[in-house]
């Protein structure tokens, strides 16, 4: 039996067709269900009566955002990608510098990237020829950070049944990064070399900003920094500028709600730990 798509796969918004934002968005993996009020204009559905954003709206996109790691086949038009990535543009950066640079893969320019990078992971020569171009990582763990990593791979590993001596099959998970999980489209995104650090704060807020964005047309993502460690393989496959540096990658599509892997609910630090008050 033809297994039922949710309602945000089969009612998808159009770059100059903001109709379907009215539509109910239902996302099965992430609970994110955001209704706005019936006989609001598209660009007031989020906006209460004082001109100002409906806090549950955007409260829940943030919150609904999860990396997701197993997706359906269900293609993403180009024209909603674009409206993520033109929405996300409006992230701030200092004197306007907008760092981002933005390659979406699809189709056959993905699975040449990801066989590309698949090869070269799964061969213990070639793995030994790549290393990250910045440290994304500490040099040296402490805590609580330490503790906070070890929780988060294996709770994954136990949702996926990975015990600690499952080499072989710890392996086979980490290669799934380099299909960007099988979602329908792959970002690859580079900032330019003379940049500084600056630039990469305001990078972040883009990238958050992308995958908020997709929240809230019932999209899933899942930020990866594993694609660092290919950036060679990448820059020959896109024909990277010299001047350009792989930042990281992004897998975007519709969660896969039967996959195990993804009920993962990563932990928060409770507000006591970190945030300080002073009067």
């Amino acid at each position: 039996m033809k297994q039922e798509q949710p309602r945000a796969q089969t009612a998808q918004p159009s770059r100059n067709d903001n109709d379907n934002v009215n539509d109910n968005v239902n996302d099965v993996a992430s609970g994110l269900s955001i209704q706005p009020i019936a006989g609001e204009s598209t660009h007031r559905s989020a906006v209460n009566d004082n001109g100002g954003l409906r806090v549950e709206y955007v409260d829940e996109a943030i919150r609904s955002r999860r990396s997701i790691r197993a997706y359906q086949r269900t293609p993403v038009p180009q024209a909603v990608v674009a409206d993520i990535l033109s929405v996300a543009s409006r992230a701030p950066s200092g004197s306007n510098l907008q760092p981002w640079q933005t390659y979406v893969l699809t189709g056959e320019a993905l699975k040449s990237l990801t066989s590309r990078l698949l090869e070269a992971f799964n061969d213990p020569a070639q793995r030994l020829m790549h290393q990250e171009e910045y440290a994304y990582y500490p040099r040296e763990w402490v805590e609580p950070y330490q503790a906070r990593r070890r929780k988060v791979g294996w709770d994954l590993y136990g949702l996926l049944g990975i015990g600690r001596a499952d080499k072989e099959r710890m392996h086979g998970q980490h290669a799934r990064n380099f299909t960007f999980f099988d979602a329908p489209v792959g970002l690859i995104f580079t900032i330019d070399r003379h940049l500084e650090q600056g630039s990469w704060l305001d990078y972040g807020m883009f990238l958050q900003s992308v995958m908020v964005a997709a929240r809230a047309r019932g999209l899933d993502t899942c930020a990866q920094a594993a694609f660092t460690t290919f950036h060679q393989v990448i820059a020959a496959e896109l024909r990277l500028p010299e001047t350009q540096m792989v930042v990281c990658g992004m897998a975007l599509g519709y969660a896969d709600p039967a996959a195990v892997e993804n009920r993962l609910v990563t932990e928060r630090a409770p507000l006591k730990d970190w945030a300080h008050f002073l009067n």
